[in-house]
């Protein structure tokens, strides 16, 4: 099926399944995810394909069924990807199972803030107030214009939307109950509009504010530079407290302090700092984001600061340094606000000394990012050479060798002799690297501008 933002939801919408029970199902037999499949099939498709020409082919029938209502809870991200345990969330869900309200209610919670749920939502209500025919045929192509792909004939919007509905966020069809939806959120349905109708230099600033890992306080001027790399975003220096600080303020998502004169230097810049209002309705809901797609076991390494992550690097423990190591990509490359699609390489599979981490970019042009976290002393040749090999499989535009010692001297040249040779960009992060991303997290903007210029250097056209 093509490629949707929306989860996967056959076999799964609150008319098919008690989602409480499904939980106690998944909880049952969370490790083994052939005696899932039957349970559910036994409980809720035994009497489904009655009508199939042969017992073989019922059976095969009703285990499809349940594989799919398997497929959508792991897209609804309340099992795992390798089985079917109870992720985070399908655990907190689990705790309140007795109490339908609460269960959908949060449930609701979770669809709209990590499942592109509000955008779905809002969608909905701007075509409402322009006095559109809403429907499945009209609501897909409007996703659509908003970035959001939904497959022809999925089931996807529909299971989405009974959900919701079954939380009071939709009365009735289309109906959008707005207090129902604000006491959901626990932060108005306006709030997220408001963000959203911000000018692009207030909504870019705020979430490169977010992706630098909390709430601060950071100078004005490196958010500011930060989010001109990141997102391209162009910023007239001079005015920048009157075009995004002051509004920013004004708004209660930031608070300003004012820096003091240095002698023969001028005034420093701005200190900025994130307010509750930030954290609710922005850092918070872009950290689980992250953590949704994250591995679970290396959640909680994503809340920790980079120089935390580094001591864990340093763990006597071979696992928990094979997870500091996937926390440290997710953390430079949040920093940039790069996608996440997949790990390759655990770290426990590698002995903890390397992970393998993949991530994109849509930003004017598509872009495959190869992330090799090291743990070693050096860099070396072979190193660098076994992930250029894995760039035609990957498909990958950049590969970025991070590593807590050093680049050797023939690493560094061979992958100079690639980059000459191809279209492919060698980043090269140090230890010394780390330090400064470390101490000033927009240095990451130095580091990727200076191997760019390298890059640029070794491609250039010769006239």
């Amino acid at each position: 099926m093509p490629r949707s933002d929306l989860p996967f939801g056959s076999e799964f919408s609150p008319q098919q399944i008690d989602l409480a029970d499904l939980l106690e199902i998944a909880d049952q037999h969370g490790t083994d995810w052939n005696s899932f499949e039957e349970a559910v099939r036994d409980r809720y498709f035994a009497g489904h394909a009655a009508s199939a020409p042969d017992s073989s082919t019922r059976e095969y029938n009703r285990r499809k069924l349940a594989n799919n209502t398997k497929l959508s809870m792991r897209a609804y991200g309340l099992v795992g990807e390798e089985d079917t345990v109870l992720t985070e969330i399908g655990r907190r869900l689990f705790g309140v199972r007795q109490d339908p309200d609460v269960l959908h209610e949060a449930f609701a919670r979770h669809i709209l803030t990590h499942l592109r749920g509000m955008t779905f939502v809002q969608c909905i209500m701007d075509m409402q107030a322009s006095g559109e025919t809403i429907n499945l045929n009209t609501l897909r192509p409007a996703l659509g214009n908003l970035g959001i792909a939904v497959p022809r004939g999925s089931r996807h919007m529909s299971t989405l939307r009974l959900w919701l509905e079954k939380a009071g966020v939709f009365s009735t069809g289309y109906l959008v109950n707005s207090a129902r939806l604000d006491e959901i959120l626990e932060v108005s349905a306006d709030e997220f509009d408001s963000l959203s109708m911000l000018p692009r230099e207030q909504r870019d600033y705020l979430k490169t504010l977010a992706n630098m890992g909390g709430t601060g306080p950071y100078p004005s001027n490196e958010v500011e530079r930060l989010a001109a790399t990141t997102y391209g975003t162009t910023f007239n220096e001079k005015s920048l407290p009157k075009q995004v600080l002051y509004p920013l303020e004004e708004s209660g998502y930031i608070t300003l302090t004012r820096g003091t004169k240095e002698t023969g230097r001028g005034a420093k810049p701005f200190l900025v700092t994130g307010t509750e209002k930030f954290k609710a309705s922005v850092l918070v809901p872009l950290i689980e984001q992250i953590e949704a797609m994250a591995n679970p076991d290396i959640r909680p390494l994503l809340r920790k600061s980079l120089a935390d992550i580094r001591e864990e690097i340093d763990s006597s423990d071979r696992h928990i340094r094979g997870l500091a190591l996937e926390a440290l990509a997710f953390k430079l490359m949040r920093l940039i606000d790069l996608e996440y699609v997949a790990t390759r390489l655990r770290g426990a599979a590698t002995g903890g000394a390397e992970v393998d981490v993949i991530f994109e970019s849509a930003r004017l042009v598509f872009s495959r990012w190869q992330v090799q976290c090291k743990n070693t002393r050096r860099v070396t040749l072979d190193d660098v050479a076994k992930e250029v090999g894995l760039t035609h499989m990957l498909k990958s535009n950049a590969i970025v060798m991070v590593t807590t010692g050093s680049v050797g001297g023939e690493a560094r040249r061979y992958a100079d002799t690639v980059m000459r040779d191809s279209n492919l960009c060698i980043i090269m992060v140090d230890d010394a690297d780390l330090e400064a991303i470390d101490a000033r997290p927009s240095a990451i903007v130095d580091v990727l501008n200076r191997e760019a210029r390298h890059a640029m250097d070794l491609k250039r056209l010769e006239g």
